[in-house]
């Protein structure tokens, strides 16, 4: 079986799935946010029970419209508030406890190797770096799986990823997987595991890994997964986490769809253009793209590692003058880190914008919404039709030392 197969059988209880099965697994963690939990609330409560199957296993993230834009937003954060405070949720992150949730679970301690989590949140496939099997749910299998502590699956089909090679200055995971996206389209794994592996996965910190595996979901799959090894060990270590299935990989017989590989040695950073994350071009093709807006954060690149890229190209530097520089430490602790490090002053002196933790601009939500015909650079996942604000704005995507470049630049340029 592959690593997917292996834990999805495990939390079966049985000694093999295959592709196509459809399971009822238990599951270690359920994810919800202020824009998903509501609704899988109102579903809960119709359901009839009188407490959840476990409140350690539930976790409850303020993060995409906090701190409340609006009194819509207000409503959705005390329905999530209220519901922890009934049923005892053990790990209920307020504003200023917390941060963007696919960033503080492992932060927290929250994902180990081997686990089998769900979150009604298309970007829960983050967790798949530190070996578990994360995806995205409904609210409505939210709701189920928070009263029984199960979810239904569709064992999905796996694809292999073997990436050879040395990666060139600047480019990062987020270059690896938007140039891996351009490769195979936004459905090119659809309902499929992608399995990344290789001598550049490898040496990969763990940062880029959270990056690459955040955004399979934009290449349609189920769940994207990274072998644990001893840089998976110590960063559980670390954040005081579970050591779980350490040994767990993909077995030499395993059966994939597809096994596809890539070398990455000439690779350059990539800029994905609208509407589109697979339109992508290298930066050396880009061509001349003025901006009205950079933003660095959200869930794919708002991390300590990414911030203090982005300082090291902006100190003594200001951003252009026509140009607005947003930047969005993905959690409290990232922003207490930056600001230690020196990097808040870094970005206030080059005259960006520093906001507190929040998902904010990345879905058109606020400290960020983009106007008519405005066009803006970010470390984000997505640049759809409309994203980030009005249907004629444009949003291109690409990685924190890009971002940070073409900030000061006015236009979209490489580092150098």
């Amino acid at each position: 079986m592959t690593i997917s197969e292996k834990i999805l059988a495990a939390h079966l209880g049985v000694k093999e799935v295959k592709p196509g099965d459809f399971i009822q697994a238990k599951v270690d963690l359920i994810l919800g946010n202020d824009v998903t939990a509501p609704s899988a609330i109102d579903e809960f409560e119709k359901i009839g029970v009188s407490k959840v199957f476990d409140p350690d296993k539930i976790v409850l993230v303020s993060d995409h419209f906090t701190p409340n834009k609006d009194i819509n937003s207000a409503q959705q954060s005390k329905i999530m508030r209220e519901f922890a405070r009934k049923y005892k949720i053990t790990h209920y992150f307020e504003v200023g406890r917390g941060g963007i949730e696919h960033v503080l679970l492992p932060e927290e301690g929250l994902v180990s190797p081997g686990d089998l989590i769900i979150g009604a949140d298309s970007h829960t496939c983050t967790y798949g770096a530190l070996g578990a099997f994360s995806t995205g749910i409904g609210s409505t299998d939210m709701a189920s799986a928070m009263a029984t502590g199960e979810c239904w699956f569709r064992v999905p089909e796996s694809i292999k990823f073997k990436y050879s090679g040395k990666l060139n200055k600047w480019v990062s995971g987020k270059d690896l997987i938007l140039w891996t996206i351009s490769k195979i389209g936004v459905d090119g794994a659809l309902y499929c595991s992608m399995e990344f592996s290789g001598e550049v996965i490898e040496n990969l910190s763990l940062e880029d890994r959270f990056t690459i595996c955040n955004m399979a979901i934009e290449a349609g799959a189920k769940n994207g997964i990274i072998r644990p090894d001893k840089k998976t060990l110590e960063f559980v270590e670390k954040v005081g986490g579970r050591i779980g299935a350490l040994n767990l990989e993909s077995d030499k017989d395993a059966k994939y769809k597809e096994v596809i590989e890539y070398d990455l040695s000439d690779i350059e950073p990539q800029v994905a253009f609208p509407h589109l994350p697979s339109n992508t071009k290298p930066i050396s093709q880009v061509g001349e793209v003025p901006l009205d807006q950079v933003v660095i954060g959200s869930c794919t690149n708002g991390r300590i590692s990414d911030l203090r890229i982005a300082a090291k190209l902006l100190k003594g530097k200001k951003v252009y003058k026509d140009l607005r520089l947003i930047i969005l430490p993905a959690t409290q602790k990232v922003y207490l880190q930056a600001i230690r490090e020196g990097l808040i002053e870094i970005f206030i002196e080059s005259e960006a914008a520093v906001s507190t933790p929040t998902c904010g601009p990345c879905l058109g939500g606020h400290m960020g919404v983009l106007a008519k015909e405005e066009r803006c650079l970010a470390t984000t996942n997505r640049n759809f039709v409309g994203r980030m604000g009005h249907p004629e704005s444009e949003v291109y995507l690409c990685n924190p030392a890009v971002a940070a470049a073409s900030a000061i630049a006015g236009k979209i340029v490489a580092p150098e």
